[in-house]
């Protein structure tokens, strides 16, 4: 059986999608499955995303690169104000797990999860972060913020020195359609906002859609 490399994009608390993505791809221990980060805020369900993914691991061969807002997740656990989260979404998380004042509500397992995701991660064709790179810095020595948080609106790269195609989130499109310029595909097509949940295959192209009513489709 051919091994496939399927890279998500921004999920963003659409357990839904994510389960209607799953049951479409059907992965097998010989498939890796990406998620490009962005588990968690403003969708209604960020536990069960996360429930989701644990369970994955089981199935399949799971890498997390970790998002921005797994990060501010992360500080607030860790003791910072989470005045900046909630206004990311950080109220719709805390709510999926039945926060009624007390943080360790959010089981040990998820925050392990996040805590041991990746800046990025890389294959023999692909690299894969959550929003964004220098094209002219090796991936180790890129730089947190700017694959965490800096947008492609704000800067989108030129190919990477490494010359392998970069598989980004971070930058949603409105319309639900992917981001593609032949050295970069941006892979967020905002389904908390109404539209889709994108799963691609990077090698061959195979993509699935699904948004969070449980609805599917091919593109």
């Amino acid at each position: 059986m051919t091994s496939r490399n399927i890279a998500i994009g921004d999920i963003h608390g659409c357990a839904n999608a994510l389960r209607t993505l799953i049951e479409a791809i059907q992965p097998t221990d010989q498939d890796t499955i990406i998620s490009l980060g962005d588990l968690v805020d403003r969708g209604p369900d960020s536990k069960g995303v996360v429930d989701q993914l644990l369970a994955l691991r089981d199935r399949t061969n799971l890498v997390v690169v970790m998002g921005n807002h797994e990060e501010m997740m992360l500080a607030v656990m860790d003791g910072e104000s989470p005045l900046e989260w909630l206004k990311h979404g950080g109220g719709e998380t805390m709510e999926s797990y039945g926060f009624t004042g007390d943080i360790s509500v959010v089981p040990e397992s998820h925050l392990e999860l996040m805590r041991n995701a990746l800046l990025y991660h890389e294959t023999e064709n692909h690299f894969y972060t959550h929003g964004n790179y220098e094209p002219k810095i090796p991936l180790a020595e890129q730089d947190p913020m700017i694959c965490r948080w800096r947008s492609l609106e704000q800067k989108t790269p030129r190919p990477h020195m490494s010359g392998k195609k970069a598989v980004v989130g971070h930058t949603p499109d409105k319309s639900g359609e992917i981001f593609d310029i032949g050295h970069l595909i941006c892979i967020d097509t905002f389904c908390y906002g109404g539209a889709w949940l994108t799963a691609v295959d990077v090698e061959n192209g195979t993509t699935w859609q699904a948004n969070d009513e449980g609805e599917l489709r091919g593109v």
